[in-house]
């Protein structure tokens, strides 16, 4: 396979080939700040259809859109002591406006629980009340000290979702919903298998009782934590005073949740389905679906006519398309739109025109198709099913090779240094040895396996040797 010469092959440097693929793809231009970024079309593009369709699924769940303010007074964040150690080192903070210094010092948002927690206390006072399901799709801000576009940024884009309840029990079972609300987004529109788990007390969300979270496991074998869903209790609740009238008019504190996904989405995607001629978008988030290429438009006349007529059909048939007539040769115009991830390119040329049909090509195979014009419509539709089917398979097929099971440490180390998912047994109090194989592999805990994967009901602890049935996943990470 020929390559293109602007992006590093992905076996040589997983990394420049990631910074070349972002960059030549037309995602991203770096912002004034370090850390901040420009969403050009294409990747802005992505994250649009992304909020619509994941919109719809959040508010079928019943939640209400709302926005809350994008500044936080330091006498209200700082009500949750480990909320706010949690998020310390990463707070932007406003002291002064002009030559004014303020009086009390301003955050930028992090994330809004305890905007969230005021907002609820404002609004609750019955039972009736409850439940309580907001969500707001913002910027915030997190200060952070090594950057990577998408994965890692100063400033990024997200949904939070908050919520609270009358109880624990349907807390919690809001919290388990909305991580397998992600689980399934991620399958059905970014064609990507993900490990569902809950989070260790170590990597738990700051000031959470319980955080569950989808794992995605990228092409180099590191994980992405790809979304969230927070079990709060009352931990905002007792602290902000919010709290309803039972229904034997008793005043109890609303049990509450969290839970977002981001634009490291964009990531996992480019991680995840990208290859050496650029990155690959999964159909259904993608942009543009269809682009078109005409050859010696300017000498055939029924080129940019038959052009234009498959475009109108596809647009009227809710396939977004786009044709490219620009006078840049029909090779940089092929390339050009591999590097953009495009799922389908058809070219349309006199040659095609005599034997009325037109040539297809998908970008994830590459395989080329010669498919009669009167037939186009149906062709499109079903190999846009085909590639988002493919992609999938893909990424279920590299975590089912990749993923490990493994209860020696000297095993451990090896698997870890081969860029393994391995999961082993730890006694559940397991936060030294957290440190201890942080300290020494690089691997993170990503998450405690819910489910039988291995068929192993028990087995003893990799690092104590007491019997255990806790079984957690690690892995190198961004």
């Amino acid at each position: 396979m020929k390559l293109i010469n602007q992006i590093t092959p992905i076996e040589e440097d997983f990394s420049k080939w990631y910074t070349d693929v972002i960059i030549n793809g037309n995602l991203i231009e770096y912002g004034p700040i370090k850390g901040t970024m420009i969403f050009k079309p294409n990747s802005y593009g992505i994250w649009e259809n992304i909020t619509k369709e994941l919109n719809e699924i959040i508010k079928n769940k019943g939640a209400q859109n709302v926005y809350l303010p994008l500044f936080i007074p330091k006498n209200l964040i700082s009500k949750e002591k480990d909320h706010v150690n949690g998020f310390a080192p990463e707070l932007a903070t406003i002291t002064k406006v002009g030559d004014k210094k303020l009086s009390e010092d301003i955050y930028i948002r992090p994330t809004s629980e305890v905007l969230f927690a005021q907002l609820f206390k404002s609004e609750i006072n019955s039972y009736n009340d409850l439940p309580k399901i907001y969500n707001q799709w913002s910027n915030v801000v997190r200060w952070e000290t090594t950057t990577n576009p998408f994965l890692r940024s100063t400033e990024f884009l997200w949904q939070e979702g908050h919520t609270s309840h009358s109880n624990a029990e349907e807390a919690i079972q809001f919290t388990e919903d909305m991580i397998k609300i992600y689980q399934q987004f991620y399958k059905d529109y970014l064609a990507l298998d993900v490990i569902c788990g809950k989070k260790t007390e170590k990597e738990k969300f700051a000031g959470a009782d319980t955080t569950w979270t989808i794992e995605a496991m990228m092409k180099d074998g590191r994980a992405l934590q790809a979304a969230t869903s927070h079990y709060l209790s009352q931990n905002f609740s007792k602290m902000f005073d919010v709290s309803f009238k039972d229904q034997s008019n008793k005043l109890v504190n609303v049990y509450q949740t969290s839970w977002g996904l981001s634009t490291r989405s964009i990531g996992a995607i480019i991680m995840g389905h990208g290859d050496n001629r650029g990155i690959v978008i999964p159909p259904k988030i993608a942009p543009i679906k269809v682009i078109i290429i005409e050859v010696l438009a300017n000498k055939n006349k029924k080129v940019k006519e038959i052009s234009n007529q498959i475009s109108n059909l596809l647009q009227n048939n809710n396939i977004s398309s786009k044709i490219d007539d620009s006078n840049k040769s029909v090779g940089f115009k092929a390339s050009q739109s591999e590097i953009e991830g495009v799922p389908i390119r058809i070219e349309i040329g006199p040659k095609e025109i005599e034997e009325n049909k037109v040539l297809v090509i998908r970008r994830d195979t590459l395989e080329k198709y010669s498919i009669q014009i009167s037939d186009i419509l149906e062709f499109i539709n079903n190999l846009l099913q085909e590639i988002h089917t493919n992609l999938y398979n893909n990424s279920k097929q590299r975590l089912k090779e990749n993923l490990v099971y493994c209860n020696s440490y000297d095993e451990f180390k090896e698997l870890i240094k081969q860029q393994k998912f391995v999961v082993v047994p730890i006694v559940s109090d397991s936060f030294k040895w957290e440190e201890k194989i942080k300290e020494e592999t690089f691997a993170t805990s990503r998450c405690i396996l819910l489910t039988n994967i291995f068929d192993i009901k028990e087995d003893k602890c990799m690092m104590t040797n007491k019997v255990t049935k806790n079984f957690v996943l690690f892995a190198k990470s961004y």
